[in-house]
């Protein structure tokens, strides 16, 4: 490995060992910017009725951990987790600032809920996400979720694709 891709990767790495998740409230001005990143991006490329977005009141109940991920101190990502009640829970509003792409802040996130998940007990955690969204699926399925029929209140979309991961 040459000296300029070993300075690279240090970089890198440093610049992801500097990435903390915690649940906070959604209810801040950077998480809000995220999410308002996250419905203009979803209905960019969606219809409305194949948007399946929930809002900053939702992500308060208890049901709903709520993670933010920051970078140097700046929010950079959020996750949610939103227990369903039957032992399984879902992820919404995963997204993660296109200026922080590329410090590996989705996997962490995903790998996080996962394992708050599995500490709260659930068997399985479930998602929605739309077909126009390689860079997502691609993330989940190399995590090891596997497409399932639509769950919950969601109806069949060709649109959309559903996703679980068993963890307990």
């Amino acid at each position: 490995m040459s000296a300029a891709n070993r300075r690279n990767r240090s970089v890198k790495e440093e610049r992801q060992v500097s990435v903390t998740i915690e649940k906070e409230s959604p209810r801040q001005p950077g998480v809000l910017r995220l999410l308002e990143q996250s419905d203009a991006y979803a209905q960019s490329l969606y219809p409305a009725e194949s948007n399946h977005l929930v809002d900053v009141s939702t992500l308060e109940k208890p049901s709903v951990a709520f993670f933010v991920a920051r970078h140097e101190g700046a929010i950079v990502g959020c996750c949610a987790l939103v227990d369903a009640g039957d032992g399984t829970a879902e992820i919404k509003r995963m997204f993660v600032d296109p200026k922080a792409r590329g410090l590996k802040i989705g996997r962490r996130l995903l790998e996080h809920v996962e394992s708050h998940g599995h500490d709260a007990g659930l068997s399985a955690i479930r998602l929605e996400t739309g077909i126009y969204q390689p860079e997502a699926i691609g993330l989940y399925k190399s995590a090891g979720y596997a497409e399932i029929g639509p769950f919950g209140a969601y109806l069949a979309d060709p649109l959309s694709l559903f996703m679980e991961k068993k963890i307990g």
